[in-house]
Order: structure tokens, then sequence, then C-alpha cells
């Protein structure tokens, strides 16, 4: 866990922070708006700990206020091939839903993350879902952001008082390409971010998977360079 000690005086925000470029992204433009910013990474049984170590690196380069890392095995359920034995497909992104989808993964996660903003005394929840340029998971959808707002009004002492959670999704709406400008716009070094499901080694993107296709697509249409390396 990283965390700092310093005291801070803004209004406080908690980011869930995968480690991922559209998390890092995420986490950079709450800082930017003046937040305090606590970060909740959540090691749920992926396929590997590159992207937990790039969580801690982030919250440590962004400076941010504190960052919790907490463990939640979803590989007892299974059903992904990120928490299960199956192969991560590296095929392209097609138009149904993946098999790398982790079933109901946002749905707890945020949950997750209300529970600590609620315990942290802070009113303002980051993700950073993508509803354009993404693999089409269902749970990064904006109904379902606005959907989960209204549920977590209502099962929240937070929200029977009166001050309800504000979740915001700066990335909603944004292409791969536009978050690899916001990247460079808030000069973040893309390699402090991890997004691959399969890399080689400990060091390595693949390349092939969904999550290195959109990222590297993303990049090239922005005419930026990602200092992340890959092994294709």
């Amino acid at each position: 866990m990283f965390q700092k000690s310093d005291h801070y005086t803004q209004p406080k925000a908690v980011v869930l922070l995968s480690g991922g470029l559209d998390s890092m992204v995420t986490a950079a433009i709450a800082k930017e708006r003046g937040f305090e910013v606590h970060a909740l990474t959540v090691n749920y049984g992926q396929r590997h700990v590159t992207e937990l170590r790039s969580a801690l690196r982030i919250a440590s380069k962004l400076d941010l206020a504190n960052q919790v890392e907490i463990d939640l095995d979803l590989r007892a359920f299974g059903g992904s091939a990120l928490t299960d034995s199956i192969d991560v497909p590296k095929d392209g992104v097609g138009p149904d839903i993946p098999v790398t989808y982790v079933p109901a993964r946002n749905l707890v996660f945020l949950a997750l993350t209300t529970a600590c903003a609620e315990a942290a005394g802070a009113n303002d929840l980051f993700i950073g879902v993508n509803a354009l340029d993404y693999s089409g998971y269902p749970d990064c959808r904006p109904e379902f952001i606005a959907s989960f707002a209204e549920t977590a009004r209502l099962g929240t002492k937070s929200g029977a008082e009166g001050t309800p959670f504000q979740i915001h999704a700066p990335l909603q709406h944004m292409s791969k390409a536009d978050i690899a400008r916001e990247c460079a716009r808030l000069d973040l070094d893309p390699a402090w971010s991890w997004s691959c499901y399969d890399p080689v080694g400990e060091s390595l993107a693949c390349g092939r998977c969904d999550s290195c296709r959109l990222r590297k697509k993303g990049f090239a249409e922005a005419g930026l360079v990602d200092s992340t390396a890959y092994a294709a």
C-alpha cells in the first residue's frame, strides 16, 4: 500500500486505479480538477500482477494522497480469460462480448469504491470506463454508470443523509486516440501504465490481445508514441 503523510485541504475523491492507461489518465484528471485523490486498486486474481505494480507506480508518480490495494479473488468464480484457465483471444476485437469480460467486475468494483469513499468522507468517485473504443463490456456503458449512482444513493448512509455520491467517468465518450492525447496533455508517461491481458514475461506487452490492439490503435491514430514495450 502506498500512503503519504502530507495533509491535504482539497475535497476528497476516490479513483478506481487498475494500473491501466485509462485509470491513470482518469486519476490525473481528478487531480487536475483540484481533488485530494485517494486510489483504490483491486487484486482480483487477474492473470498477472504487472498492472498492480503499475498502479503503485502511478500513485507515486502522480503524488496521490494515498493508494489502498485490497484482495478479492474472483478466480473462485472464474468465467473469464482473466480469472480462469481460458486462452486470451489474439485475433482482434470482434462484435461480441469477449471472454476477457470478468462477470460483473465494474459493478463489484464500484461498490467497493463507494464503500472506500464513504469511509474516507469523499463524495466523488472517478472511474476510467470508456464506451467508444473498447471491447464491448456491458459494465462500461453510460446507462450502467448512471444506474449505479442511483443505487449508491439509495444504499448508503451518505445518500440517505442527502449527500449522494457523484460518479465521474471523464473518458466515457472519448476514443482511444482522445485518451492518448489526454495522456500527452497531462504529461504522463504511457509506460507507467499497463494494459496487456497476457504479457510476455514481466516486462513485455503481448501486442495482440484486445487491450493491446485498442491501445496501439489509439496512439497511432493520435500520432503519438506509446513508450510501452510490445512483443508484437
